[in-house]
Parts: C-alpha cells; structure tokens; sequence
C-alpha cells in the first residue's frame, strides 16, 4: 500500500472516530435520560378561543397577532359576551409555540374552580404570536413586548364593570414567552403595577440558546440591565423561573436561572425534579401539559387569590410564601399563615405510649384509633444531634409535636413542629435538630388513624456527623476505568455520602446504589436524593429493597466557588447493607459538553472550513494546482495555529496592561459561552469567561473538524448525485468556463439581488447567489464526468500511455495547459482543479445560508403581512455576500495563480479563523463577517 494510500485510511479512521464520539455525545444529549413520566392534560369538554378585539389602531399595527380568551362549555357560553369576573391569567407561547397550548392550564383551572368556594376563578387568557421563531430571530422580540403590553390593557379593560376590578394580570410565559414577560418593564411607558406575578417555564433567561442575529443579544441586554440595575424598583415583581431538567435538550435548566441581584428574595429559580409532587423532567414542550406541573401552579393561583376582592394578592410576602409551599417545600401550612402553633393534645391515657428505644417502627391497623409516640429528649442531647421521622401517609396534616408541659403519661401543652416537613415521592420526612428545642421536653409522633387509612412511621434518633461519609469522584479522564466507592451498613434510616470535587458541569457519573437485607420483608421504599446546595436541581429516584439502582450524577450549573461539593441522600431501610459506586460516564460527559458547549461546535466547523480554503489557496500558489478537497478538509484541524494565539490572548487580557492596550483599540470582549452558574456576570463579559470551555476547546475542535470533513464528503457525493440525475437535461460540455457568466450578466443579477434584498429579504438574495454558485459547481462536476468518459473513448494521442509519455504535440505546450485541446488529459486536470476549487468554496458558503436559515424562514411565515422583513439582520452582509458570491462563480485556478493578490489573501484565513475563536462562540452571527473579511480579498483575486 502506497503511503498516500495510508495516510487517506488514517484520515478516514481518525475522522471516524471523532464523528463517532460526536455522535455518541448527541445520542446521549437527545435520548439519555429518564422516560416521560409527566401525566398528560385532558379537556372534558370542547376547548374555544374567543378573540378579544384590539383597537384598530393596535389591529392594523400588528395583523399578525391576536388576543383570546380560552373557555369549555357552559363556561365559554357564559363568557361569549366578555363580561368576566374572574382573576386575570395571560399565557404567552414561545418560539414556534401556538396560543393553543394555554388550553393544559386553562382547562385544570377551570375544572378546580368548581369545587371552590365562594366563586373563586380565573379568566385565562392566550396569545397569538403567530408561531414566530423569536430563538432564533430576534427581530420580533421587541414588537412582541409592545403587543404584550397592548394585551395587557385591553384585558384590565374588560374588568371596568366590576366594583373591584384587577389593577394587574398574571402571566405565566413558556420558553421565549417567559423572556417577553420580563421584558415588558422595559418600556418606557409600561406601569410596572399592571403585572406583579410572573411564572416562566423553561424560559433561557440568562443568555439565548444561538445568538444567530444582533437583535438577539441587544434584546437580551436590555432586558438583563433593567432587571439588575433596578432591582430595588422591582423588588415587588414576584419571578418564579421553572427549568424543564435532562429531558429539555433545546433550553438547558442552568439557562433558567433568573439573573438577579443577591439578596432579591422575589426572584425564584428552579427545576423541575425539584419541585414536590412534581419530581419529573420535562420536555420543551411537556412542560406546558405536565399534569403534575401544571396542578402546582394552578394550586399556587388559587391560594394567591384575596377571598375578599377574589383577585391575586399584591402582598410579595404573600406570593413567596405560596410559591416556597408548593414549589420549594410542601409543608403542613403556608409560612406566615395564621396558625395555633401551641397545641393542647390531652387524650386518654391509653393513647400514650413511651418510646425508650433508638428507633420505632410502627404500621397502624385497619381500625381507627388514637395513638401517639413520645420521645424524652434529656437522656438524648448529649449523643445525638438530630431526630428523623417519616410516613408514609401523604396527607399533609399536623403529626409532629414538641411537649412544653407534661402531666402524668400525658402531654398537655405542645407546640406543632411540623412545619419543617418536607414531601418525597414515597413519604413525607422531618428533621429536627435537638439544638434547636431547648424549650422542648419530649417529642411527640401522632400515629392516630382516624379514618381507618393504614399508614406506617418510622423514627429515629440520629448523630448526623456518623450518618455522614465522603467519597471523593473519579477523575474525568479517568474514562469509567476506575470506581470509587463506599459501603453503607445501614443502621439507620437516612445516609448522607459526600462526593468530594464534584462540582463542574462537564462531570458526568454514573452512580450504583446497591441494596441488600439479611431478613426479607415489607419495607418502606429507598429514597436516593442527588442533593445540590448552590441551586434547586435536586433529583430524586425511587427504589425497591433490594435492588440495584443507576443514577445520572450530572449538573446543571457549576458550583460558584468550587468549593461545596454535591450530596447524595440516602433514605434506606434499616438493617441493610447498601454500596454506592461512582464511575466516570464518557457517554454522558460528552452529551454534557455538546450541552453546554455545542454553540462552539458550528464555529470550529468554520473554522475548519475557512483553513481548508487557506490550505487550497497555498496550493494554488505553490503548484498552480488545487488539491483534493478532502485532503485539504483534513488538515484543517490546526489546534497549535488556533488554540494557541487564543489561550494566549486569553492570559495575557489577566494582565491590565494588556487590557488597557485592548480598550484602546476598541475590541471587543473575549466571547465567552453562557455562564454555567447563575452568578455570573453578563454573558460575554470578563466575569463569565470559565476556563473549562477553554481547555476543551481541542476536542470542540475535532468534533467541528469532524462536522467539516463528512458534511463537505456529503457535498460531493450529493452533488455527484445530481449531476447524474441532470446530466439528461444539459449538452455535454468540455470548457472549464461552463456555467460561468458574463461581465455585463453579473452585473445585472448582482443588481437585481441587491435590490430584491433591499425590498423583501436579505437572506432570500444571499440564498439566491449561493444557488448561481451552486450551479456553477453542477456543471463543472458534469463537464468533468463528459471529459472522462469522452477520454476513455478518446485515440491514444489524447490520453497519456501507460508510462506517463504523451504524444509529441502535448509536449509543446506549456505547463499551465494554456491553448490545451479541449480533449485531453491536460483540459480535464484543469477542470478537476477547478472542481475541487469550487467543492471547498460551496462548503464554506454553506455556513452563512446555514446562519441567515431562521431570518428567511421568518420572512416566509409573514409574507401575507408584510412583503419586506423589518428588521432585516441579514441587510448589512447581503450586498457584499451577493458581490463575492457572483464574482467567484468565473473564478478558477488560473485566474488565481495568475493574481497578484494571491500571497496575501492565502494568508488571510488564519487569522480571521482566530478572530473566529475569539469573537463568536456567543455571537454566531460574527461568523459571517469574519468569513467575508477572508473571501472579499479572494473575490478581488479573480478581478487583480
């Protein structure tokens, strides 16, 4: 095998093998993790959207959008007239999302307003966004905040014939919908009164998922400097931000997190899986129609309403004490609810039974009774430190008493402990701690049933600092080889294991939990907590005993200091063995940095692209021949050439000097991917630059390269494909200059794409000169498939012998080919060179049709309403992306070789793919420009 042989198999199997690793991580990233477990919303009867007229200034100002009221049967008979007396609830869709999807919380509110009292309800009322991809074009974020705040009004409006009408409305916005929602105080005329509650679901508020156009970020920046430069004036503005968990693979839960100043107790950010009764992840979408998401909210509205004027309160202690109850703990009553907390439970004698042992365990018969446990707490100080209880009985009531005076067996006064209770899937637990009951004498468990519901408690004793092992996690590099791991005798009923170091989104473990008892019998279920203390993301996984049980030990943010590590909760069965195990998944940590890291992927494809193009361009310079296209793909992987300038650039901005030197010129900041934890400063700025994205920035790079390689193999064989296909419809051609225009033809369509750019779309210009260029590629990939065919037919004295020889008129002409016959070998060298040319031009062309895609799909969806896309993100690069587009279609290697210009313009792709680095991981859009600086230069090579 010859050593060019060789080297194209290694090639092959090294891009292989990244495409593998890259497919790997996306497999995990799409499809590992928990099945849906969400509960699905019925209707119970027909769903109707009432439109609510807008004044016809507002309808002719925005056509597209549309106001409604949802309602079912009798309750949408009653309503047709639009006389409401309900609380006021506005749904706001996200991208691509449909007013519809208000109908899961429309329809539960309306079937739990008929057991309320006293006529409690609500009026929920929808959106039309018209399904606008406002993630990925933010040219209609802004138009849709002022429709919003329209909205608003034209609801309040409807509530004027009331004694007591609402002075706000509620919104609860999915996805982008929640970003609208906070983006509303930035108006300068918005009356901050008119909205004080706001719940988004699965809404990225700390920086969007592809900054794809400058709209975008600018959005994003001002609704980000409002909420955190006045925080004080909107410290009434209750936020509560809920992430969707694993499942959610467009929106990651760290992106969830409301940036707000420390301190602002109004603002709450959660997941999912942390939230009780809830405990599952969700989709994008699920978490509008999660059953058990949407009862907690619904819930949370009903306790928010003012039985007195039948709106929600305005009190902001109020709504975060019905927010912590139902979405951070689930306790027997409301913080700040007015309650007898001194209890008197004086029973008959016999109800009471003395505990002197470590633990009880006790299930209650079928039959009603009284029963209640006592505990001494004098002989217990001293050696324990906690005292754990839990049932299995999840009514939420009062169960959990401390005694203050006590007569005989019998406890007369008590106070009600129960408020610390806390809810998990199988039972609900409290935790006291003895240092705090210095006034307490005894504690007394209720086991009274009576309703004849059997239900079992367990309690016991604890010293917590026993109850307590560290285990540090392995290193990631370690890749599953290596386990560590700790062996549990249970004695107790809950186990707290430590893992040390483990703190950073870009670990992933998969943690057994092991589980065997000597004696088999009912047991409660074993509860295993992944408890994080720096951010509500808690997950939480039910077990049988025994069993063996795998847990995804991964992160949603990164812990602010390093310093706190995550905890694994145990609540077990008591005399058991249990042994957790904890090993590095390279599944999961890859699916964790396409998580986190994937907007780096698509530019290190450019990059990847744009140094092909450079390495074409030396070839040209040095033979005046282009070589294979997926040669030069190949060794675009230069890390030591990217990576390098960048890591530097990125120590030497710690320097004040250096950054004194770098505000001078007017650059920048270093981009930076969205920060992993929601203290961070502003995305893009010096405070949320993590050094983790960079040390990977090697393996984004293969993964890009790897994207470059197969996608321009994909290229050729697709466009191998269609050239057979329209090989019937064109003459056979053997000119290198076929599909080539004229002077005076560029001209023209360069004029008519600029001028159809300027009147509807930008992106549909661009689209156009690409699909010129395009063809120009289809017929030099027919004209070489003619010329070889042509030449196997051809007499021998067109064609070199089997030596290498040619005949004696072949050798009279010069090197470059120039005046060679239209059939020979010589032609047909000229033709692959331009070919190959071209193959790495389309590639590389495809990036910005790839980045302009949403800006074009957007203009299609409104073409009825407006022919011209207003803000077009596109209109700034259409022009000159046209001009070079037209121009390097009559481009080929002759002409280039030829080029004065040539020496500068091959060296030009390396540092614009380090300014590519530096400049766009946050900003894709900036991958366009730097693409432009680089073929601009090369354009003017086919003119100079």
């Amino acid at each position: 095998m010859s050593p060019n042989s060789t080297m194209k198999l290694v090639t092959v199997a090294f891009y292989g093998f990244a495409l593998g690793l890259l497919a790997v991580g996306l497999r995990e990233l799409l499809t590992g993790f928990e099945e849906n477990r969400c509960s699905m919303t019925y209707m119970f009867e027909y769903p109707e959207y009432r439109r609510v007229a807008l004044p016809r200034r507002m309808a002719r100002l925005y056509p597209a959008y549309g106001l409604y009221l949802y309602g079912e049967g009798l309750y949408a008979q009653e309503t047709r007239a639009l006389k409401l007396t309900g609380a006021p609830v506005l749904f706001l869709p996200g991208n691509a999302g449909s007013h519809k999807q208000a109908r899961s919380l429309g329809s539960v509110a309306l079937r739990k307003a008929e057991n309320m009292e006293g006529g409690l309800h609500f009026n929920v009322f929808t959106v039309d966004f018209n399904e606008e991809l406002v993630a990925l074009y933010g040219g209609s974020l802004l138009r849709q905040t002022h429709f919003l705040h329209e909205s608003i009004k034209a609801i309040l409006r409807l509530y004027k014939h009331l004694k007591t009408p609402p002075q706000s409305v509620v919104l609860v916005g999915h996805s982008m919908g929640g970003v609208v929602a906070r983006a509303l105080f930035t108006l300068p005329r918005f009356n901050t009164n008119l909205v004080s509650l706001i719940i988004t679901q699965a809404s990225p508020h700390l920086a969007p998922v592809l900054a794809l156009d400058p709209y975008l970020l600018d959005f994003y920046s001002a609704v980000r400097q409002k909420w955190v430069n006045q925080a004080k004036k909107l410290r009434n503005v209750t936020v509560l931000s809920v992430g969707g968990g694993y499942r959610d693979y467009q929106v990651r839960s760290g992106l969830t997190s409301l940036p707000c100043t420390p301190g602002d107790s109004n603002k709450l950010s959660l997941v999912a899986t942390a939230v009780p009764r809830t405990w599952v992840s969700t989709d994008h979408l699920s978490i509008v129609w999660c059953k058990e998401l949407v009862l907690a909210t619904v819930r949370a509205f009903f306790d928010l309403l003012d039985p007195e004027t039948r709106q929600f309160t305005v009190n902001p202690e109020k709504k975060m004490a019905v927010l912590n109850h139902h979405f951070i703990r689930h306790p027997v009553w409301m913080l700040g609810e007015t309650q007898d907390t001194s209890i008197s439970i004086l029973d008959s004698p016999e109800a009471w039974n003395e505990v002197n042992t470590l633990r009880l365990a006790y299930t209650t018969p079928k039959e009603g009774q009284v029963k209640y446990f006592q505990f001494a707490l004098s002989s217990r100080r001293k050696a324990y430190s906690h005292f754990y209880c839990r049932s299995n009985n999840l009514e939420m009531m009062s169960w959990v008493y401390g005694c203050v005076h006590k007569n005989g067996s019998s406890c007369v006064r008590a106070v009600d402990l129960s408020m610390a209770t806390e809810l998990l899937p199988p039972y609900k637990i409290l935790i006291l701690s003895l240092s705090d009951l210095s006034a307490v004498t005894h504690l007394v468990v209720s086991a009274s049933n009576l309703n004849g519901k059997q239900f079992t408690v367990e309690c016991e004793w604890q010293r917590q600092e026993s109850q307590t092992l560290s285990v540090p996690v392995p290193h990631v590099l370690s890749f599953g080889l290596t386990v560590s791991d700790v062996s549990v005798n249970s004695s107790g009923l809950l186990h707290i294991i430590k893992l040390q170091h483990f703190h950073q989104v870009y670990q992933a473990f998969r943690i057994s939990v092991a589980s065997q008892c000597k004696v088999n019998k009912d047991r409660l279920p074993n509860v295993y907590r992944i408890h994080v203390p720096w951010f509500r993301e808690d997950s939480l996984t039910t077990a049988s005993v025994p069993s063996v049980t795998e847990i995804s030990g991964m992160l949603h943010t990164s812990c602010p200091d390093n310093i706190s590590g995550v905890l694994l909760q145990l609540h077990t069965a008591p005399n058991c063995q249990y042994k957790v195990s904890v090993r590095t998944s390279l599944p999961r940590m890859l699916g964790q940095i396409l998580r986190f890291c994937g907007p780096m992927v698509p530019v290190y494809t450019a990059v990847t692209l744009l140094q092909a193009c450079g390495g074409q361009l030396s070839s040209i310079l040095k033979s005046r021949r282009a070589a294979e296209m997926s040669e030069v793909v190949a060794k675009g992987l230069q890390p030591h050439k990217v990576n390098l300038p960048v890591y530097i650039l990125h120590i030497l901005l710690g320097c004040s000097w250096f950054q004194e030197v770098w505000s001078f010129l007017y650059l920048p900041p270093m981009d930076a991917l969205p920060p992993a934890h929601p203290d961070s400063g502003s995305p893009g700025g010096p405070a949320s630059v993590e050094e983790w994205p960079l040390l990977l920035s090697p393996l984004l790079y293969i993964l890009g390269a790897a994207v470059a390689y197969w996608g321009s193999t994909l290229l050729r064989l697709i466009m191998r494909l269609i050239s057979l296909i329209l090989a019937p419809f064109h003459r056979p051609s053997v000119s290198r200059d076929c599909g080539t225009l004229q002077l005076r033809t560029q001209l023209l369509i360069t004029l008519c794409l600029t001028v159809t750019g300027a009147v509807s779309c930008g992106a549909l210009a661009i689209f156009a000169a690409f699909l010129l260029h395009l063809y120009r590629l289809l017929r030099l990939q027919m004209t070489e498939r003619s010329l070889s065919h042509m030449l196997n037919l051809a007499p021998r004295k067109y064609r070199e012998d089997e030596n290498g020889m040619v005949d004696a008129e072949s050798l009279s002409k010069p090197k470059e080919c120039n005046g060679a016959p239209l059939l020979s070998e010589c032609a047909l060298q000229e033709v692959r060179d331009d070919l190959q040319l071209h193959l790495c031009l389309s590639a590389l062309f495809t990036l910005p049709i790839m980045l302009i895609t949403p800006s074009l799909l957007h203009w299609l969806r409104n073409l009825r309403y407006s022919t011209q896309l207003d803000p077009d993100p596109c209109w700034p690069c259409s022009v000159p992306l046209i001009i070079v587009y037209i121009l390097l279609i009559n481009c080929n290697t002759l002409k280039l070789s030829n080029s004065k210009l040539l020496p500068l313009t091959s060296c030009l792709p390396l540092p614009m793919s380090i300014a590519m680095v530096t400049f766009s991981p946050l900003h894709l859009y900036r991958v366009t420009y730097f693409l432009l600086a680089a073929l601009v230069p090369l354009a003017s090579c086919c003119l100079l």
